[in-house]
């Protein structure tokens, strides 16, 4: 799920997201939920995965279902959407089903996704700092239990770094990775010649 140690920030989901009332008139199959799973408006944060692309994804059904029928229809997301999905790491999409459902429903999903779209969660935040730090609204109270101006502006360097990894890797293709492997082979295979003892 963490294919770089900074990047570990989850964006989690859940299907189906219905009223109490409502979820018991309505009948969710296997595609409906692999669907929903993966709507921005099924999504627990504030920003929209299709402004992104997935590093990895981890789903978990619950209740009555084929093994093979979530496999399927988990590989026909991926495939039908395979733009917001990094391609330079195979097989980055897993599932997993349990067979009990929980309580008061027949069947759920629950979705956990490391996307670069969480990127526009940091930006905002950053945005809504930068202003306040400006003014130097709040600061004094921070400043008076010890803390020193230097930290904060510390802080809002490291997730501008942060937001910049997440861009780096949104960008990378495969392209990209395998002309790193080839110029790191052509360097074991080719060293560089010792130089010449010179003549005394």
């Amino acid at each position: 799920m963490v294919p770089f140690p900074r990047l570990h920030f989850f964006m989690p989901g859940f299907a189906p997201l219905t009223s109490r009332s409502n979820h018991t008139f309505r009948n969710v199959s296997v595609p409906d939920l692999t669907l929903q799973m993966f709507d921005a408006k099924n999504m627990m944060c504030a920003c929209d995965p299709r402004n992104g692309r997935y590093l990895t994804v981890a789903a978990v059904f619950r209740g009555r279902m084929s093994m093979r029928e979530v496999d399927e229809q988990m590989l026909n997301v991926k495939n039908k959407n395979s733009s917001f999905f990094v391609e330079w790491i195979p097989n980055n999409v897993k599932t997993a089903v349990c067979d009990i459902p929980p309580r008061g429903f027949k069947m759920t999903g629950t979705f956990i996704g490391n996307t670069t779209a969480i990127q526009e969660l940091f930006v905002r935040i950053g945005d809504q700092f930068s202003a306040m730090f400006r003014r130097r609204a709040f600061l004094h109270w921070y400043t008076g239990e010890g803390m020193d101006e230097m930290e904060f502006t510390e802080a809002e360097a490291n997730m501008n770094d942060l937001v910049s990894e997440y861009q780096q890797y949104q960008e990378a293709t495969n392209d990209e990775e395998e002309e790193e492997e080839e110029d790191e082979e052509e360097l074991h295979h080719n060293p560089e010649p010792e130089p010449e003892p010179e003549p005394e």
